[in-house]
């Protein structure tokens, strides 16, 4: 199997180790040419090896002697519609899932919400897992975005390679646990959109040499 192969599965373990994750829960995935390649289902990644990752093509059909990820089909409908995204990670991260459960959006209670590509970040409806309404409630909330919830589910993150997707994963569930804990405070306090508008641009160039 493919060195991409490996570098899916080093970066599911990767999310798990850094506990965003746990078990058999989530998914990972890179872009491979027309297709992209995502972990198996059901199989713990500390037992999986690179062979076990699962290759779909741009007509959905999949090539391994594994069975793909259950959510293969909105990691589908992501590269399809979304040209810059090169890996995508879905996980059940303990803060996103719980703000997830109350169908929260996120609102722009910190600038690093800029950070995922607007003033928010967006919880797609709730769909059955593995359906394609549920695909299509994750791209409609990933409009102009690089993160989303999923209601009663968890988070989608994807970034132009590996690394870059699970980075911002972690990022986004540590944006998660800090609203979490706004939120007992009481209501929160927001920056305003000229604020937020002035961040989205400057995030344009972050981290570019």
């Amino acid at each position: 199997m493919s060195d991409l192969a490996a570098a899916v599965l080093a970066t599911a373990r990767a999310m798990n180790a850094s506990g965003i994750n746990r078990g058999a829960a989530g998914n990972v995935s890179a872009r491979d040419g027309e297709g992209f390649i995502i972990t198996p289902t059901g199989m713990a990644y500390d037992q999986c090896i690179a062979a076990d990752m699962v290759k779909v093509g741009a007509d959905g059909t999949a090539q391994g002697r594994r069975r793909p990820s259950s959510e293969w089909r909105f990691h589908h409908d992501i590269y399809a519609t979304r040209p810059e995204a090169g890996a995508i990670l879905h996980a059940h991260s303990p803060f996103a899932t719980a703000l997830a459960c109350q169908e929260l959006d996120i609102p722009p209670f910190h600038y690093m919400i800029a950070r995922f590509g607007g003033e928010t970040v967006r919880c797609a409806a709730y769909a059955t897992f593995g359906t394609q309404a549920l695909s299509d409630a994750i791209v409609a909330a990933l409009t102009d975005r690089r993160a989303c919830l999923m209601a009663h589910h968890g988070m989608v993150v994807f970034g132009a390679d590996l690394d870059e997707a699970l980075a911002l994963a972690i990022e986004f569930e540590a944006l998660c646990e800090q609203y979490w804990r706004v939120l007992q405070l009481g209501a929160p306090k927001l920056l305003p959109a000229d604020e937020m508008a002035r961040v989205i641009e400057k995030f344009k160039s972050y981290g570019k040499q």
